[in-house]
């Protein structure tokens, strides 16, 4: 990152040479990582495409603010902003935290450099690594489903079999005993029946391929939606921003309905629970451009530039439990087997897709990336 902002800082006004250099601003522009050129008194000179994405702040916009009307005056960035001044050196600092009313940002890596024809201004990369990191954990979480795989197989062929047998038992027992014997032996079918759940919930881990088509995603939402209302998600209020301009997935639609309502049922459940007196689910969809991950074991890379986003306004999730949310048997409710946040994890990654989280108290996001169908695929 210094080398980007050292040809940055090259190109700016004063510091050109050769006889036709670029145009400043086309260059800074151009750049795909966010740039922000501060004054002296820490006022927006210049903004890239990239920081106008990253700030959620239009450039004509930001040209009437201070740094400060976006940043609180206390935090770390300011810091290091004054000490690039005072020190007239380039200075990164990492894993800070952007947060205001208008901006949430964590894990950002800034580096500054200082503009020595202008004196007190402060030019600022930043790099957002919270998908990197997402896409490390998920190679994690993928990692542990493997396990959980290989635990399925096992419990198939050990487990399923003498479970029948215990199972038919109880049958056999419920006829010929007393009234009150009879329950012990519809709790015991009944426990049959769970565990006999649980092994064919942990068996959905496979490594099968998946079969894929040309999916849209509206309509699956449509129909976990329906779905949602009708039972588990009745007294939830439902808001739904789509882009009606996107093009279909390249996936699994029964999957996909699968997703969706896991992380459905994950929202309504968490404003059930939460004090909450308007209860709401935001259901969006859009298009976002630059977005692209390598396929583990493979040189092929995979653009994912649509997006689907579950919102909720329940209470969070807890902080104990965020680095782990996507692991199996990771759960915050004592019912709960904590194998479904895991298999939409897996599902999501035998797509080639991508699943990131951002949770604080009053609103959890749960943000997927897909692929969409590509010309060659649609000609299958």
């Amino acid at each position: 990152m210094s080398s980007v902002v050292a040809r940055a800082a090259r190109l700016l006004p004063g510091r050109n040479r050769g006889a036709s250099p670029p145009d400043s601003a086309a260059v800074l522009s151009a750049l795909p990582v966010p740039v922000i050129l501060l004054d002296a008194d820490n006022r927006f000179r210049h903004v890239n495409q990239a920081a106008e994405q990253f700030l959620g702040v239009s450039a004509s916009s930001l040209a009437q603010l201070h740094l400060n009307d976006l940043v609180p005056p206390d935090n770390p960035l300011f810091l290091l902003i004054d000490q690039v001044r005072r020190t007239e050196a380039s200075i990164a600092d990492h894993d800070l935290t952007v947060e205001s009313p208008r901006l949430r940002k964590q894990g950002i890596t800034v580096q500054g450099a200082p503009l020595p024809e202008e004196p007190g201004s402060v030019l600022l990369v930043m790099q957002d690594a919270s998908a990197v990191r997402a896409l490390d954990r998920q190679l994690t979480f993928r990692s542990a489903a493997r396990s959980v795989t290989g635990m399925a197989a096992v419990l198939a062929h050990e487990v399923k079999n003498p479970l029948s047998g215990i199972r038919g038992a109880a049958q056999l027992l419920e006829q010929s005993v007393t009234p009150a014997d009879q329950e012990l032996t519809v709790l015991i079918r009944d426990e049959a029946d769970r565990i006999r759940a649980l092994v064919d919930r942990m068996e959905a881990f496979g490594d099968k391929p998946i079969e894929r088509t040309a999916v849209n995603i509206h309509r699956v939402l449509e129909h976990v939606r329906k779905l949602a209302q009708s039972g588990f998600a009745a007294h939830v209020r439902f808001q739904e921003n789509y882009d009606p301009s996107l093009p279909p997935v390249w996936g699994n639609r029964d999957q996909l309905v699968q997703v969706m309502l896991n992380l459905v049922k994950n929202a309504a459940e968490a404003v059930t629970g939460s004090s909450t007196s308007h209860p709401e689910i935001v259901l969006s969809t859009g298009f976002q451009h630059g977005m692209r991950i390598a396929v583990p074991g493979t040189t092929t890379r995979v653009d994912l530039p649509l997006y689907v986003t579950v919102r909720d306004n329940g209470a969070g999730i807890p902080d104990d439990i965020r680095p782990h949310l996507f692991e199996p048997f990771v759960t915050s409710r004592p019912s709960g087997s904590g194998l479904g946040l895991a298999l939409v994890a897996k599902i999501v990654g035998d797509h080639g897709g991508l699943i990131e989280v951002d949770s604080r108290p009053g609103r959890t996001e749960f943000r997927l990336h897909l692929p969409v169908v590509t010309d060659a695929e649609g000609s299958q």
